[in-house]
């Protein structure tokens, strides 16, 4: 469904993928196995401290429906169905939690040459109705997001975006919070045959007058090792390294350090993906 200037949640996001995607301090274990008939099953732990989650999930397609359910270790069953494209560039997706009453959402994406729309309201009484829609092209996008509480009559959120693409760099603005958080990131792709690329986000906190630098860069090593570093104007330094030491089963490793405060133990996670 991605053509034109997408969604508003894509304003930004290779800058974001590139700065937090895949750091964690948490050990983490995914294993994911199929079905004769095509039907995927995922197992997910995770340990943070003393605790530890779980999951279990299944998934399953018939021709342009996908219905994904999981029951986590609160008793909590999350059940998604996802219709793609009943009419082109539409998707219709379907959520609810057991037993939360309140959780039930319909939510529509319409992605368009020069547009791209998502709105979703709450299957209550008095819903919380959310919509974002962005403007423009390949190269100059435009776009805002707002929820709305019916039952206060008020505006919850409402953040508005910019974006600018060239061929090899992604630049995007956003204004969130009602106005209170402004947020500059960069990307730029340095080298295809390496997978190099970096990149910036400037955060600036009109309520504190704080500013919050961060920059990182990845580079894969070989074609089934990449690594990925970061560090911010407070001082913490992260980075990982991630390894597909079979096809789609991924080994991550990745850790951050306080260098204002040495003294505390570093933070390391691990992630392990398995998939046939």
């Amino acid at each position: 469904m991605v053509k034109g200037p997408g969604l508003y949640s894509d304003i930004g996001k290779k800058a974001r993928d590139l700065l937090y995607k895949d750091y964690h301090s948490d050990h983490k274990f995914t294993l994911t196995t199929y079905t004769t008939n095509g039907i995927a099953l995922t197992s997910t732990g995770i340990k943070k401290g003393d605790l530890f989650l779980a999951d279990v999930g299944t998934q399953f397609k018939n021709k342009n429906i996908t219905t994904d359910i999981k029951v986590d270790t609160n008793s909590n069953l999350v059940a998604t169905i996802t219709v793609d494209e009943p009419a082109p560039g539409l998707k219709t997706i379907f959520s609810f939690i057991v037993p939360d009453q309140r959780s039930g959402k319909v939510e529509l994406q319409y992605a368009h040459d020069y547009s791209g729309i998502n709105t979703s309201i709450g299957l209550t009484a008095n819903p919380i109705v959310n919509f974002s829609g962005v403007v423009g092209n390949n190269t100059v996008a435009v776009g805002t997001d707002i929820s709305f509480d019916t039952a206060s009559g008020n505006f919850t959120k409402y953040n508005s975006a910019l974006s600018f693409t060239n061929e090899n760099l992604i630049a995007s603005l956003h204004l969130n919070d009602k106005g209170e958080n402004l947020i500059g990131s960069y990307y730029h792709f340095v080298s295809p045959l390496t997978n190099t690329a970096v990149g910036a986000e400037l955060a600036h906190s009109f309520a504190t007058n704080e500013n919050t630098l961060t920059i990182g860069t990845q580079h894969a090593l070989d074609p089934l090792t990449a690594v990925k570093a970061r560090v911010n104007n407070y001082g913490k330094v992260s980075a990982l390294i991630q390894h597909e030491w079979r096809p789609k089963s991924l080994f991550t490793i990745s850790g951050e350090v306080d260098t204002r405060a040495i003294e505390k133990s570093a933070k390391v996670g691990l992630a392990l993906a398995l998939k046939p």
